[in-house]
């Protein structure tokens, strides 16, 4: 069955730039020129919620692990950190010295990776929003940065046409890849962490090896590639595109699987949900839409296996002997049949309790935040105070 078209949701004044599910998909972030944050409730006739706080452009949103925190960057050089409820409350730093282009979260929720104009990606603790180092090697605007799924390496794409893999522990660059013929517009790693795939103005998509630095795809388009997503399983890739459309590639076989149409005028952003049966789009036609994936809907029993070659569509050409880079099964029927059942209940039951500290640990780090934020704003006011009356009592004495 083909992807369709579920929901589309209006709200927004301008170009959507940004979105984003959250982790039980009951949200939808997005993020636009119109300098507002949206959160969408995913449930029928529910209300979204309109964040103002930004003094221009929202260019990046995403949501925390858990759920409980939206980050926001901004053509303001801020980023802001909200909880998604009604209140809408929010903390502020500013991260960089010009529009902060990309916000990403550690997988472990502790960290936060920022892309910027001002040419440098920067890492930043969740907690307090305390700056921890700065990579400064790009020599133009970086619009996107990662981390990897385990946290050891970030990877960035700039308009300097390279996209480079760090290190984190050592903080150095240890690849750039160059085989872009325009500016990086967007970067990802593969869910298996052993893959990146990077969108660009020269109208390709091309997904590299970071483990042997080689280039394993390369899919030539029509238009400007402004974002793509994986899909969970690592299998799929979609992406959003100038020419409105957006196109969906089959990565075990190397080919475009579908194109679709639904936004009038540029696609500009896409993401999969963390379970990968929905996406959702923005585009410059001020519109987020929901789209069922379908295409996921395999048998238990099913397998799927990485192809020896790509077949070849007019444009696109697949590089490489196979795409080893962790695209395996979509979905295997049972678990390791040496583990009892009492095992996979207990490591439920620990899963869902760690799940819940971490919830508890964001909603506390924000609550944290906020009350230093407003005390530092008191203490302010009474500084203020405090010298109005001397000046008065001066007078008076004078």
């Amino acid at each position: 069955e083909d992807p369709s078209l579920e929901r589309h949701f209006k709200g927004h004044r301008d170009a959507v730039t940004s979105v984003d599910f959250s982790l039980n998909k009951k949200q939808l972030a997005s993020g636009s020129m119109d300098s507002c944050l949206m959160i969408w409730s995913m449930k029928p006739q529910m209300r979204a919620y309109r964040f103002v706080g930004h003094k221009d452009a929202v260019m990046c949103v995403q949501f925390s692990p858990s759920g409980h925190l939206v980050a926001s960057g901004s053509r303001d050089k801020t980023v802001r950190l909200w909880i998604p409820s009604i209140k809408g409350e929010s903390t502020v730093f500013k991260a960089h010295t010009a529009t902060v282009r990309s916000v990403h979260f550690s997988s472990d929720g502790q960290s936060i990776v920022t892309a910027s104009d001002d040419k440098t990606v920067k890492v930043w603790t969740v907690h307090r929003q305390k700056f921890l180092f700065s990579l400064s090697q790009h020599i133009n605007w970086v619009r996107c940065a990662r981390f990897s799924p385990d946290g050891r390496l970030i990877v960035s794409a700039s308009d300097d046409k390279t996209v480079k893999l760090w290190d984190k522990t050592s903080r150095e660059c240890i690849h750039s890849f160059c085989e872009h013929g325009g500016f990086v517009n967007h970067v990802d790693f593969h869910p298996s962490g052993t893959c990146i795939a990077a969108a660009g103005t020269d109208s390709t998509v091309k997904v590299w090896d970071v483990r042997m630095n080689r280039l394993l795809q390369h899919y030539q388009g029509n238009s400007v590639v402004n974002s793509l997503s994986f899909h969970p399983s690592g299998n799929y890739l979609v992406t959003a595109s100038n020419d409105s459309t957006l196109k969906i590639l089959d990565l075990l076989e190397g080919r475009l699987l579908y194109t679709l149409h639904g936004h009038q005028g540029p696609a500009t952003c896409v993401a999969f949900s963390r379970a990968g049966d929905l996406f959702a789009s923005g585009g410059s036609d001020e519109q987020v839409m929901v789209w069922k994936t379908n295409f996921d809907a395999v048998d238990d029993g099913d397998v799927m296996k990485p192809q020896k070659s790509g077949s070849s569509v007019a444009g696109t050409h697949h590089t490489g002997s196979e795409m080893d880079c962790g695209i395996h099964h979509k979905k295997t029927r049972t678990l390791d049949s040496g583990r009892n059942h009492e095992q996979q209940e207990e490591e439920t039951s620990l899963a869902n309790t760690l799940g819940h500290i971490m919830e508890q640990l964001d909603v506390l780090t924000q609550t944290v935040s906020i009350l230093e934020q407003r005390l530092t704003l008191t203490e302010d006011k009474l500084k203020e105070c405090l010298e109005n009356q001397q000046k008065i009592i001066q007078n008076k004495t004078n």
